[in-house]
């Protein structure tokens, strides 16, 4: 099992409309082969800064996912809302 951390940050004002395409994301996220669990947090410290932590079977099943036409499709809408470029990190749990 791998997780993914995805770290973004939204513009001033926009977070509403980036919640609803978010989940959007998120919804479709779900439906895929090696999706395991996921869920978004909010920075407490700033409120536009959002991390989702998502669990996934394999690495092979999240890039299959990132890299899909459909999540780029879903992602369109988000991009011009974020005022930084996402940041993915794929971390696996240290076996000492």
């Amino acid at each position: 099992m791998i997780r993914v951390l995805i770290e973004r940050h939204i513009a001033e004002s926009l977070e509403a409309a980036y919640e609803q395409q978010s989940r959007k994301v998120l919804q479709h996220s779900v439906a895929q082969p090696g999706f395991i669990s996921g869920e978004t947090l909010v920075d407490r410290h700033d409120r536009n800064h959002r991390i989702t932590l998502s669990n996934w079977r394999s690495e092979a099943d999240w890039k299959r996912w990132y890299q899909s036409p459909e999540r780029r499709e879903l992602m369109a809408p988000l991009i011009p809302m974020m005022d930084k470029e996402e940041a993915v990190t794929v971390l696996e749990q240290n076996a000492v």
